[in-house]
């Protein structure tokens, strides 16, 4: 047999057999494709060629992963995510829901608890003699106050410790606070008697509050104690120490916290009020409205001492409305009338009225 030195007859055989070594993972495919190219075009090198690389083509998109089905392979659509539902006025003024958004390691812990206020009022009835059936507790001379003065009250709680899921007669959570009221009545227009503070109370409280979970009706149960005082001497001394029950409801822009006290007995001796109970009462209630669009807010303190026969009680009623000095302003207007305005006048009753401005309020 005569020996063959075509170079073109010898690229033609080792052609194939270099794209077989070097692209043989890729090619293992579609070998079947290959070895048809190479029977099919012996003799022509760009056909087999153009043969090999549509073999390649298909081998490669063939072994890539394909999708089952259309749905598979369209791109997934993200999710618009849900509306967040407003938090109620309960929900947010003792933080059942447990989604609190401030540093609970600094001073941001800290909450409003009762409305906090400025506003200059007067009394139609001054209390310019204070009184007290504790010896010693009675003023003797007659006090020169104004009847125009300005009265302020700041009150904050915070977060001591929760616990979730104690799941007890309906409970749910238990979260634990310490609350403090300061309420002041200042004698500011009251020149001719360098403008003295005519009294101040205070008011810490422990409260351990359970949640229902419910989203209406029945949301809380408070379980507190209170110390007031105005920190006088005798004869203004004045203060008491109580536990008290409060059931809190809530109806869509309504609320309503109801609660009842016992009041913790001391000696005669260290009583500065002993008959304060049928003054300032045994119980109060209070009913709060406001509009789903905050452009007002109004609530109704009601306090008596569930004595029929010897009925006293005391109604505050609150107004206020945002105002365009930030967010935390409102301006407000306050009403009272009966016994126990304050510690000093527990057993005097006068009718006030009153305008300024409420901050921070949930």
């Amino acid at each position: 047999m005569k020996k063959s030195n075509n170079p073109a007859r010898w690229g033609g055989l080792l052609l194939p057999a270099w794209l077989c070594l070097g692209l043989a993972p890729t090619a293992h495919a579609g070998g079947e494709e290959f070895a048809l190219c190479a029977k099919k075009y012996p003799d022509n090198n760009a056909e087999r060629l153009k043969c090999y690389d549509d073999a390649l083509a298909a081998a490669s998109v063939s072994d890539l992963p394909q999708a089952e089905d259309d749905e598979e392979a369209a791109p997934a659509s993200v999710a618009e995510p849900a509306p967040v539902a407003e938090r109620s006025y309960l929900t947010r003024a003792w933080n059942l829901d447990d989604k609190t958004n401030r540093d609970q390691s600094k001073l941001g812990r800290l909450m409003p608890h009762r409305q906090s206020y400025l506003l200059v009022r007067k009394s139609f009835n001054v209390n310019n003699q204070p009184a007290s059936p504790a010896i010693g507790h009675s003023t003797t001379t007659p006090y020169d106050f104004d009847a125009l003065e300005t009265k302020f009250q700041f009150s904050f709680k915070a977060d001591i410790g929760s616990q979730k899921n104690i799941n007890f007669l309906g409970l749910k959570t238990l979260r634990l606070w310490g609350a403090y009221t300061q309420q002041s009545s200042w004698q500011m227009f009251n020149t001719r008697n360098s403008s003295p503070f005519r009294e101040t109370n205070y008011e810490p409280e422990l409260i351990a509050t359970f949640g229902t979970g419910g989203a209406s009706g029945l949301k809380l149960v408070n379980l507190g104690l209170s110390h007031q005082s105005n920190g006088q001497h005798l004869p203004e001394s004045r203060s008491w120490n109580r536990l008290y029950l409060q059931g809190g409801w809530e109806w869509g822009n309504t609320s309503v916290m109801a609660r009842g006290w016992w009041r913790i007995p001391e000696s005669t001796l260290k009583n500065d009020n002993p008959d304060i109970v049928d003054y300032v009462g045994r119980a109060d209630l209070v009913a709060r409205w406001e509009p789903a669009d905050k452009s007002q807010a109004v609530s109704v303190l009601l306090r008596n001492n569930l004595d029929l026969p010897n009925n006293r009680g005391f109604m505050q009623v609150d107004w206020s409305m945002p105002v365009a000095l930030g967010n935390s302003a409102r301006l407000h207007a306050q009403l009272t009338s009966g016994f126990g305005e304050s510690l000093i006048d527990y057993n005097h009753r006068q009718t006030t009225l009153g305008f300024g401005f409420s901050f921070r309020e949930w």
